[in-house]
């Protein structure tokens, strides 16, 4: 599912604008790093530092892309865990 998920990622990264920052998503015990700093987003499965860090589990990530759990109450219940830069957040949508 990682692998899945990753290619997905870096298919729509390709297709986008640079983010303008660094994001990493956690899915369970899984990475994936989105470096958007430069003139393309770089997608890995490194575990690198970045400007924001999004949290949570694949459980969650299901109901949110199927439309059962809503993002703002996913993050309010603290099913989704965020630090750092927030407007990082808002770019990932394009992303998945």
């Amino acid at each position: 599912m990682e692998s899945l998920m990753l290619e997905q990622i870096e298919e729509k990264a390709n297709t986008i604008d640079p983010i303008g920052g660094s994001l990493k998503i956690l899915i369970d015990d899984k990475c994936i790093h989105i470096d958007g700093k430069g003139d393309r987003n770089i997608v890995s499965s490194e575990d690198k530092d970045a400007d924001c860090t999004i949290q949570s589990t694949m459980e969650v990530l299901d109901k949110l892309k199927n439309g059962k759990l809503n993002p703002a109450l996913a993050v309010m219940t603290k099913k989704i865990k965020i630090k750092g830069d927030p407007s990082l957040v808002m770019k990932l949508q394009s992303l998945v």
